[in-house]
Order: C-alpha cells, then sequence, then structure tokens
C-alpha cells in the first residue's frame, strides 16, 4: 500500500479560557514523512491553571498565540488532505 505524501493529521491539546473558550496550546502537524510541535504562549493573563487530562500547563509555550492561525496556515500548506 502506497503512502500518500500529500495527506497531513493536525492533533491538538487545549485548555478552557476566562469565558471557557478553547485555547489551543499545544499543536501538532504529522504526516508519513515529518512531523513538528507547535507550543503557544497564553492569549491573555490568568492566575497558572493546568489540565489533569493533558499535563499542559497555561504558562506553556513559546510561540504568540496571535501567531496561531498564521503557523498552522503555513504548516499545512502544501498539503491536499487536512484530517483532525
Amino acid at each position: 500500500m502506497a503512502v500518500s505524501r500529500r495527506e497531513t493529521v493536525i492533533d491538538y491539546e487545549f485548555l478552557r479560557g476566562r469565558q471557557n473558550e478553547t485555547v489551543v496550546k499545544e499543536l501538532c502537524v504529522a504526516s508519513a514523512i515529518a512531523s513538528e510541535t507547535f507550543r503557544y504562549k497564553p492569549p491573555y493573563k490568568m492566575p497558572h491553571h493546568a489540565s489533569i487530562e493533558n499535563g499542559i500547563n497555561w504558562m506553556d509555550g513559546h510561540i504568540e498565540y496571535k501567531e496561531l492561525h498564521t503557523v498552522l496556515y503555513e504548516a499545512v500548506v502544501g498539503f491536499a488532505h487536512l484530517y483532525a
């Protein structure tokens, strides 16, 4: 069975924000030949908290949250099929 190099999977971990919104903290884009993980800083100030389910902490991250869409777009450009 041939592996398609035009498919990728997007996996993400999140925390709940002030208004119970989803705040992406870690994003992984993986294909048959490579994967890349991105960890985002919090989008706003909030007391430190973490998720028991995934071990992600509110203060984790090194990429500015406002860059989430740009980073994701650049990571998946060229893939014909995206799966989440």
